[in-house]
């Protein structure tokens, strides 16, 4: 067996010698170094040694592999770039090259990057949170009593083993909401934040709905505040967002958290006509929501808003399909 490694180095190095180009020279790699090559071939002759001979015999192949490879890189090396194969140079330096594609960021956190940067010119903070929580924060403190709708199971995450009438159920968040009154509980007013993150509600997949979205609360607690106060905010932020002659309506609406309620539509170019587009809920801070937290209402008032993420990069980009934003498709999210 040790005979038949220095045999094979002989004949190696022999074919080696007489390699002068560069098809010959990739023939001689595939035959003695290549995955399936005579040389890495040895080792698995290893189990036919006897026992007393397997480590001379594994010692001697591995520095046959080793000579071998320094020859073959040597042999390249001389050979060099000016090697000429039956179909033509090795290299061809004149092909143009394919520039490397960089990886650009997702137009939904594009989209929340931008409302961020708008909101925070106006004084506001960000605030993050949970995305499980419990039912007192998702809907006791938010002055949602227990037989409203929202608390459904058919229209929640609960995690298993929580009910839906008990205050410390936990569930996947269903709005981020959740965060201004954690931030409330902590934090002594005057208070001005933003809250963005991933929401859950079971909704059937279509174009329009997604059983995991993102929202950006707006939270802004202070004396005297007013609904002109929320008005003004929203209104400089749709001249920053989506341009001067970008303009807003408040439409009566209802939240168990704020009261006054009111419905935001903003008029936005989307194809190069201007319309009316739904965005999100507002309102003045319920007084039942500053009480959970442990505000004065008689002090303290405030306002609060919360808009689609996905709804704003869709009408912004006219896109019309919601689940195109999560299919992972290259092709579509290169377009932003």
């Amino acid at each position: 067996m040790l005979e038949q490694i220095d045999q094979l180095g002989t004949k190696a190095k022999s074919d080696l010698a007489g390699v002068s180009d560069a098809d010959s020279l990739e023939q001689f790699r595939i035959k003695y170094l290549g995955t399936k090559g005579e040389i890495k071939g040895l080792m698995s002759q290893l189990k036919e040694v006897p026992p007393q001979q397997k480590p001379q015999f594994g010692q001697r192949a591995n520095a046959l592999r080793a000579e071998i490879q320094t020859l073959y890189d040597r042999r390249k090396t001389e050979l060099g770039a000016d090697a000429k194969s039956s179909d033509g140079p090795l290299l061809d330096a004149t092909e143009p090259g394919l520039a490397p594609r960089l990886g650009r960021t997702h137009v939904i956190t594009q989209t929340m990057d931008d409302l961020i940067e708008v909101f925070g010119r106006m004084g506001f903070e960000v605030a993050i949170g949970s995305e499980v929580e419990d039912g007192y924060h998702n809907f006791v403190a938010l002055n949602i009593p227990e037989d409203h709708p929202a608390r459904d199971p058919l229209d929640n995450f609960y995690l298993e083993g929580s009910g839906s009438g008990q205050p410390t159920q936990h569930l996947l968040r269903s709005q981020t909401s959740t965060i201004q009154i954690r931030v409330m509980e902590t934090t002594e007013p005057p208070i001005r934040v933003i809250a963005p993150g991933r929401v859950y509600r079971p909704d059937e997949h279509d174009a329009t709905h997604s059983s995991m979205f993102h929202q950006i609360e707006g939270l802004y607690v202070d004396r005297k505040v007013s609904m002109a106060d929320l008005k003004t905010t929203l209104i400089q932020f749709a001249h920053a967002y989506f341009g001067s002659k970008a303009e807003i309506r408040l439409r009566p609406s209802f939240f168990p958290f704020t009261e006054p309620s009111a419905e935001l539509d903003i008029k936005m170019c989307v194809k190069d006509k201007w319309d009316w587009v739904e965005l999100g809920g507002c309102g003045m801070v319920d007084p039942n929501v500053f009480k959970a937290v442990g505000y004065d209402p008689e002090q303290w008032t405030g306002f609060a808003f919360g808009l689609g993420i996905e709804r704003i990069a869709m009408r912004k980009y006219g896109i019309t399909d919601i689940r195109w934003l999560y299919e992972n498709d290259v092709r579509f999210l290169r377009q932003f």
